[in-house]
């Protein structure tokens, strides 16, 4: 079973990108910080990361940058789930390596969609 690594501050979307990702076929982790997800990272690297920008202690786009440093660390599929949309941080984080960008509040299909866009998964 492919895994995802679900990074956010915040419970609720924690929960809710969780949901979604495991309803996908995917078994996942929670991380509420940058620091937590590179620390499961160093667990175990999952095949796919959502992750926020705007969190606590290290931003998403701080782990991103140590992610890819790290052994392994190009086989995520990094998609940005964030409410920052203007595009110096969208060309940002694909600099940094994310492999999509989607907006907040985002549903099922979107991250479906995406998944199969970067070969995460087949289109059903």
């Amino acid at each position: 079973m492919k895994s995802c690594l679900v990074v956010d501050d915040s419970r609720v979307v924690r929960k809710v990108a969780r949901r979604i990702a495991e309803e996908l076929g995917f078994e996942c982790v929670e991380a509420e910080d940058g620091q937590k997800a590179y620390e499961a990272c160093e667990q175990a690297m999952p095949d796919a990361i959502l992750l926020d920008w705007n969190m606590p202690v290290m931003s998403g786009i701080e782990f991103l940058e140590k992610l890819r440093q790290m052994d392994n660390g190009s086989h995520p599929k990094v998609v940005f789930c964030t409410t920052e949309n203007d595009m110096s941080h969208i060309q940002r984080a694909m600099q940094a390596g994310a492999n999509e960008y989607i907006m907040k509040p985002f549903d099922s299909e979107i991250i479906q969609s995406k998944f199969v866009q970067i070969g995460l998964m087949e289109s059903s």
